[in-house]
């Protein structure tokens, strides 16, 4: 592990706007990539390459710890919580599901998915249930699962009742393609094809939405979504081949994802990779990170700007009404805005 910095400010561009970087620094330089981030016990926990999981403490950096949860070289892109454990799961087929305690960090496989297309994009945890989202089969049956730890046993729950595309599957870039509210669960989708399929937690009915975001080969669709309840909601992502272009890269949906609006066409920084709305902005404050940019909007996603050309970022997560962590390439930091 590389040493750990702690006051070292990155270099950022500010704006006389409503919103202001304070500050901005790393908490933690290690040879990893970073791409699921959760927020525990006043912490930031994350899972990575080379099997890392690990954290940093927030207000003690020096405060540490990591593990190797494998002996191969597994790279995890997701990581949910509940109340007593974390959960991760390798991108590579064999796809395994390891849970580790909150309290000793022991970890254990609970479940193995061997199917060859396996390769799971984001984990979320939402109303006692995890939801595990993977690339489809070669029978193009939607690969969305529910699961939950009961007396110790894994109990799964499938939702095949629906066809993916051909070409389209979803982006492992920072373990948010799924959002939960109060009645909905929503998954973007992204390749040949970019929609928004849409999970009724009452009922379990499915439905899938087209969005008319950039679409139609593999490095193309959304990358991230957001809602804030269970009306408004952004989508962002674009080409990570043509990091550059800012076509159709940003959408919102006002009817709980039913239909969606492009926004800042051809005026935002491009190609983003997650988007977090602000706690209690009801949508009208959002934050997104992509390998180039930092972005924040103030008008629920109808204009952006760029506040930091840090690069190599793939992931943020809000810690309060103030501060924002971003993760990458070989970092964990944190910002500090003020309003």
């Amino acid at each position: 592990m590389k040493k750990l910095i702690t006051t070292t400010f990155l270099t950022v561009s500010l704006f006389s706007s409503a919103q202001k970087i304070e500050s901005f620094e790393n908490i933690l330089t290690d040879e990893i990539s970073i791409r699921a981030l959760e927020i525990y016990d006043g912490k930031i926990w994350y899972s990575g390459t080379e099997s890392k999981f690990g954290f940093v403490d927030l207000k003690n950096p020096a405060n540490k710890k990591q593990i190797a949860l494998s002996e191969k070289q597994l790279q995890f892109r997701t990581l949910a919580q509940d109340q007593n454990s974390f959960y991760t799961i390798n991108i590579e087929s064999p796809a395994q599901f390891f849970k580790i305690d909150k309290k000793s960090l022991k970890y254990q496989v609970v479940y193995k998915d061997t199917a060859k297309t396996a390769f799971y994009d984001a984990l979320y945890f939402h109303k006692n249930k995890f939801y595990a989202f993977s690339d489809p089969s070669e029978d193009l049956n939607l690969k969305l699962m529910d699961f939950k730890m009961v007396k110790g046993k894994f109990m799964t729950k499938k939702y095949p009742h629906l066809k993916m595309k051909t070409g389209e599957a979803a982006f492992a870039s920072s373990n948010t393609n799924i959002s939960g509210g109060e009645n909905f669960l929503w998954v973007a989708t992204g390749g040949n094809s970019s929609r928004v399929l849409r999970l009724n937690l009452k009922n379990d009915k499915l439905e899938a939405f087209e969005t008319p975001f950039v679409q139609g080969i593999s490095s193309q669709g959304i990358y991230s979504i957001d809602f804030a309840g269970d009306k408004f909601g952004i989508a962002v992502g674009g080409d990570y081949t043509k990091q550059n272009e800012n076509i159709n890269n940003i959408a919102t949906s006002p009817d709980a994802g039913k239909t969606w609006q492009i926004q800042a066409s051809g005026n935002n920084a491009g190609y983003t990779t997650c988007v977090k709305i602000k706690p209690n902005s009801k949508g009208k404050e959002i934050i997104s990170v992509g390998d180039q940019h930092i972005s924040y909007s103030s008008d629920f996603g109808k204009t952006w700007k760029k506040i930091s050309d840090e690069k190599g970022f793939f992931v943020c997560k809000w810690v309060d009404q103030n501060t924002v962590v971003f993760a990458g390439k070989d970092k964990i930091s944190l910002m500090k805005l003020k309003f």
